[in-house]
């Protein structure tokens, strides 16, 4: 309770819970991380003549934006105007599966000599010859 007022990264707050009932924001899907997509029931996107709705993603767990799948990521920046629950991406043979960025957490790439990296740059191949002036 007291962690909804104040941490935005781990689910919904207060404000923007307040925000979507206010707007009359209706689900419209969930993807497969459980992460639910929101959009507003009256079109007040400015700049829009009235004809665009506000979108939202309410993440679940931690709130990365790395974490939106592309069909989701399409409709939330209206790239495509029926959401994947409606319309979803034909899946072609060559497309991966969707990886969040792991980037600044426990999980990301640290390469061989990273001070990062587990153990850190002790597992550098000893064939490694820094350059000086002195060996030109």
């Amino acid at each position: 309770m007291f962690s909804q007022l104040f941490t935005w990264w781990n689910t919904t707050t207060f404000g923007t819970s307040f925000t979507l009932w206010r707007k009359g924001a209706r689900l419209v899907g969930t993807d497969e991380q459980g992460n639910r997509y929101f959009e507003e029931k009256d079109p007040t996107l400015p700049g829009s003549d009235g004809k665009r709705r506000r979108r939202w993603v309410i993440y679940h767990g931690i709130a990365e934006a790395s974490r939106v799948p592309p069909d989701w990521h399409g409709w939330l920046h209206h790239t495509f105007e029926e959401a994947p629950t409606v319309a979803p991406l034909t899946r072609r043979a060559f497309e991966k599966d969707h990886l969040p960025n792991m980037t600044g957490t426990p999980l990301a790439y640290h390469p061989k000599g990273s001070l990062s990296r587990t153990g850190g740059p002790a597992d550098v191949n000893d064939d490694y010859e820094a350059w000086t002036p002195e060996s030109v």
